[in-house]
């Protein structure tokens, strides 16, 4: 090549478009879909029990399949929380600053009263429609889904104290409002709770935390809180549950972000979690030092009060595990159903259709195990029954599904191949969100270790499970044997633990059983039963017995039309 031709030479080569291959055989967008018009085992279940809530679970739907929503959770993950301790003139802060992603499915979450429906609605069923809800938000961002079920909990824990009337109402409100103000001056509160320290875990016995008592005055009984939390979230929220060791005991105290006259409480954020997953949201380590807090309920009983509420938070666990593996599980079809392998649909290789199949049901059963227990809530006033039943099925269902949501969703990823494990994939995502909710709100072992106490400390609580088992009987034989063989379990004393996690686990696969039975397609409610309850189960997603209804079963989970 001469030099006069040379820059000619390079001129074309730059301007080439470099292309060595067409891209091929990619999946779909999981977009454009109403994730509860579009999924006929939540849209049935609720067009049978709470028809009334379609609309709102409708409009919550179709944000859902928004691509435009799903791309706001997925920067609210990507530009994550920022801890500002001071202002630039080095004043001190202790501000939390989110990405306007973050705001905006805050935004819609308290719009959509994820939070709050069971308390505002006068219709039946309210616990079971605002499930629905929740279920239907863990299908769009997970770290939101924190404030949003501790927002439930804490206006039920607000609920008959007059001096927490104001925040009770705030706290109602379909609104969010960020501002950093008085609940004199906000149009919607955000609520927190904060009870884990260093030493004690799980264990709140365990609590170093102290408070003195300052006076009594017209926001009740003020308390000055000095001591550590090991996991605070949400630590820009506008008020707090806490525990602290008063002359009585561990008491249940609640701390405003900002005191009455508007300036800053002495809560001092020491830094924020550097999470696995959930990280939209921020999670923060904090010192109380003469902290200005009112005391909830009676001095010593601090336990006692905050299990009150745990009741609430750990169904919205049970109920956010199942959503986020109804998330998955959407993806997971998608891929599958729009890109081949070995010249058909990958949904349509047998060994794939199987493990789809299987995929399928676990994630009915984990909703439909999950919103019994909400429709057991709906009943704690008025039923003995439904009172007993949530009391020992809360923890079954709060065990089981955060138990199965990591494996359920490796399994989930697994379809993808490496497309899954990329964190451009929303699949990956929730696969590191799946194990958080199996940790907060009691572990797999605190909740086994609570099915057991409650049995223990109260037969009715065992008989009124045996009885709700008892209402599927003659819908299947191989359930008859089962739970027959469960009642025995239970009925028999045990020296220790131990054997509680097998004993829960069958606790749970006979509750999603009889809810399969009685609400579920036929042919998916008998696969289930045989392959969790019968000799054809095996440990393994892809393991179900042979069936002509695979195919059906896969068709009928799939939200997303093609």
């Amino acid at each position: 090549m001469n030099a006069s031709a040379r820059p000619v030479a390079v001129a074309e080569a730059k301007a080439a478009p470099f292309a060595t291959h067409d891209v091929r055989n990619q999946a779909w967008p999981a977009r454009g879909f109403n994730a509860f018009d579009d999924d006929r085992a939540l849209s049935g279940l609720i067009a049978t029990i709470a028809p009334w809530a379609r609309d709102k679970l409708s409009a919550l739907g179709a944000h859902a399949g928004s691509e435009s929503v799903q791309e706001a959770a997925r920067l609210a993950n990507e530009h994550e929380p920022k801890l500002l301790t001071h202002d630039r003139y080095g004043n001190r802060n202790d501000w939390v600053e989110f990405h306007p992603a973050w705001h905006q499915l805050m935004a819609l979450a308290f719009r959509s009263e994820v939070h709050s429906l069971a308390w505002s609605t006068r219709e039946p069923h309210g616990h079971l429609a605002r499930a629905a809800l929740s279920y239907l938000w863990n299908q769009i961002e997970n770290g939101v889904g924190c404030p949003t079920g501790m927002a439930y909990a804490a206006i039920a824990g607000f609920s008959g104290k007059p001096q927490f009337n104001l925040w009770r109402e705030r706290t109602l409100a379909a609104d969010y409002d960020p501002r950093r103000l008085p609940i004199e001056a906000k149009r919607a509160a955000v609520i927190g709770y904060a009870m884990t320290e260093k030493q004690g875990g799980s264990d709140l016995r365990e609590t170093q935390t102290t408070a003195r008592f300052v006076e009594r005055g017209a926001h009740g009984e003020i308390y000055a809180i000095t001591g550590h939390k090991w996991f605070f979230s949400v630590p820009v929220a506008d008020g707090f549950y806490t525990l602290a060791r008063t002359q009585s005991g561990v008491s249940c105290l609640f701390v405003p972000r900002l005191l009455p006259d508007g300036s800053a409480n002495r809560i001092y954020i020491q830094r924020l979690k550097d999470k696995c997953g959930n990280r939209s949201n921020a999670s923060s380590e904090i010192e109380y030092h003469d902290t200005w807090s009112i005391l909830v309920g009676e001095e010593g009983r601090g336990i006692s009060e905050i299990l009150s509420h745990a009741h609430l938070t750990r169904l919205d666990f049970a109920v956010g595990s199942a959503g986020l593996m109804r998330q998955a599980l959407s993806l997971a079809l998608n891929h599958a159903q729009t890109r081949t392998a070995f010249g058909k649909p990958m949904s349509e290789l047998p060994m794939q259709r199987n493990a789809l199949a299987e995929l399928a049901l676990e994630s009915e059963a984990a909703m439909l195990g999950a919103f019994r227990v909400a429709r057991a809530t709906d009943g704690l006033q008025t039923s003995e029954h439904e009172r007993l039943l949530a009391r020992v099925a809360t923890p079954v269902m709060k065990f089981w599904n955060c138990q199965r949501a990591p494996a359920f969703t490796y399994e989930c990823l697994q379809v993808h191949g490496g497309n899954g494990f990329i964190m451009e994939n929303p699949m990956a995502r929730l696969y590191r969100e799946a194990p958080l909710n199996s940790i907060w709100e009691g572990t797999s072992n605190m909740m086994c270790m609570d099915v057991l106490r409650a049995m223990q400390r109260d037969a009715n609580c065992r008989d009124a499970f045996v009885d709700e088992l008892r209402a599927s009987r003659g819908l299947n034989p191989v359930y008859d044997r089962s739970t027959d063989d469960l009642a025995d379990r239970l009925r028999a004393r045990y020296p220790d633990d131990g054997h509680a996690r097998a004993l829960v686990t069958r606790m749970a696969h006979a509750l999603q059983a009889a809810e399969m039975l009685r609400h579920g397609d036929a042919a998916a409610a008998d696969l289930f039963v045989r392959s969790r309850l019968g000799a054809d189960g095996i440990q393994v997603f892809g393991g179900l017995p042979s069936s002509e209804d695979l195919s059906r079963i896969v068709e009928r989970a799939s939200v997303i039309r093609h």
